[in-house]
């Protein structure tokens, strides 16, 4: 194995900790109400769409498989956070998007969880967290660098 290969996996064995790290101690976190992570993770993906989506947009943004994420977005709508409503384009297909009560929750969810996210980074300087959203960055749009 070259050195380059234990490094990569060093770096992603850190970021895969440090990820476990982070969502146990924000899952602890007496701010989630009547959501779970995964519920606010989806009304926080679409409180940034500029329009409805589909449900597989919707799900290349979330880590669920297409059928939890079916299940999930019938339990939201049934509760009143997300509106289902028809594709204009193709009248079979669905397009979902945060109901008033949905964007609000989320607001409300998202102001607490910004504040235990400073915290958690209160440590690192200003630079470190520029590098880390530099590299985090990079890693994610890797494909666009390449093209």
């Amino acid at each position: 194995m070259s050195s380059k290969t234990r490094l990569a996996n060093a770096a992603w064995e850190a970021l895969m900790g440090t990820h476990a790290a982070l969502m146990k101690e924000f899952q602890a976190e007496p701010i989630w109400g009547e959501l779970s992570m995964r519920e606010y993770d989806v009304l926080y993906t679409l409180s940034k769409c500029s329009a409805p989506v589909s449900l597989s947009e919707l799900n290349a943004h979330v880590l669920l498989s297409q059928p939890a994420m079916s299940r999930m977005v019938e339990r939201l709508v049934a509760r009143g956070l997300i509106d289902r409503g028809r594709d204009p384009a193709d009248g079979r297909g669905v397009r979902l998007s945060l109901t008033p009560a949905g964007a609000k929750l989320q607001r409300e969810v998202g102001r607490a969880h910004a504040v235990s996210v400073a915290r958690a980074l209160e440590h690192l300087e200003r630079e470190d967290l520029i590098e880390l959203e530099r590299l985090c960055e990079a890693i994610t749009n890797r494909d666009e660098v390449r093209t």
